[in-house]
């Protein structure tokens, strides 16, 4: 079985081979302290087994399995308990193990992974949240003010790259400079131009009219490599004028 460890930590992604390689038939293929980067790998190469760390610097484990284009097996790894009941939603995770992972630990996941057939997974079920409908505000179409400390900042429309949302707080990325606010990309939705706006990944609003590339489940939005979450792809594809 062909499986890669994704975890930023060098002495994490250590142990996890060390344990897979000691005491299983598996292969480690690759390791990857980016999931941006073990995306790229598994646009062009099949794996039957991710180990994944839900705590990485680009986006989380849940955005990275909602960026997934086939199914395959998920071991998530973690320092916090707090995510099990999120992580067991995607039928796709056959288990949650919390850092530090003993042998007695990780042998049970290894029985657990033998025993389940990824085929009859239903890969529907990868995405469990569906996308808002769009609503139009016209005092959002060229520009609009944000609050950030004390300030309020005017931001220019068309200047966006992309909106983030990392827990209770979202990132505007624009063209010349980023913006944390205490908002949720929901909200910001609904008072975006409907057109301009598409919601890629349940943590990515894009400015469509910014995108330079699109590559299977991703795309290049100025410097940054933004994920295209399955389900939605299509949608994007039909949104764009294709020649």
């Amino acid at each position: 079985m062909k499986c890669i460890i994704i975890d930023d930590e060098i002495m994490a992604r250590a142990i996890i081979s060390e344990l897979i390689t000691s005491r299983t038939e598996h292969v480690v293929e690759a390791e990857f302290d980016s999931a941006i980067e073990a995306i790229k790998f598994l646009n062009k190469n099949k794996v039957d087994l991710i180990f994944l760390d839900i705590h990485m610097p680009d986006f989380n484990g849940f955005d990275f399995i909602d960026s997934l284009k086939h199914n395959v097996k998920i071991v998530l790894i973690t320092s916090d308990k707090e995510f099990a009941i999120t992580a067991f939603e995607y039928d796709n995770v056959v288990d949650y193990l919390v850092k530090p992972i003993s042998e007695e630990r990780f042998d049970k996941a290894i029985k657990k992974i033998n025993s389940i057939n990824i085929d009859n997974i239903n890969a529907a079920n990868l995405i469990t949240k569906r996308n808002n409908p769009e609503k139009i505000s016209e005092d959002f179409e060229s520009s609009f003010y944000i609050n950030i400390g004390k300030r309020l900042i005017k931001i220019d429309t068309n200047s966006i790259l992309y909106f983030q949302a990392k827990g209770d707080y979202v990132t505007i990325k624009t063209e010349s400079n980023n913006y944390i606010m205490h908002n949720t990309l929901k909200k910001i939705e609904n008072k975006l131009p409907a057109g301009m706006f598409f919601k890629s990944h349940r943590s990515y609003l894009i400015n469509t009219k910014k995108i330079i590339d699109i590559e299977e489940n991703t795309v290049l939005i100025g410097k940054d490599v933004v994920p295209v979450s399955r389900r939605n792809r299509p949608q994007l594809m039909k949104s764009l004028k294709l020649l």
